[in-house]
């Protein structure tokens, strides 16, 4: 929906990235409606993107019944929806991240709570 604005819209941007400890990256689970959007941590730029499997998404979605049983290896990731392959050893921004960015991932086989979303 798009919007028109009856006066002048001419003001600082509150979510540039020195307003964050860190690049805000946004993560998504997909087919697990558990979660149903996308979460934003901020990351740091320099970590590895192989440390989010291992380190930061086990906090994020290790809730979930499915989470332990995630194949990452088959695991298919996507940025602003296409898909997408990083390389886990280079840092998010050595993967092309930056701040307010998107990924998400689709866990082949595991489709949300007892197969809910197929």
């Amino acid at each position: 929906m798009s919007v028109t604005a009856v006066k002048p819209y001419d003001f600082p941007a509150k979510d540039v990235r020195a307003n964050f400890p860190a690049p805000l990256l946004f993560i998504g689970w997909d087919e697990h409606l558990m979660f149903p959007c996308p979460v934003a941590l901020p990351l740091p730029a320099d970590m590895p993107f192989g440390a989010l499997a291992q380190a930061v998404l086990p906090g994020v979605y290790g809730v979930h019944p499915d989470f332990d049983r995630i194949d990452w290896n088959a695991v298919q990731w996507f940025k602003s929806g296409q898909p997408w392959t990083p390389d886990p050893a280079k840092s998010l921004e050595g993967n092309g991240l930056g701040h307010k960015d998107l990924i998400r991932f689709r866990t082949p086989g595991l489709t949300g709570i007892q197969g809910s979303f197929s």
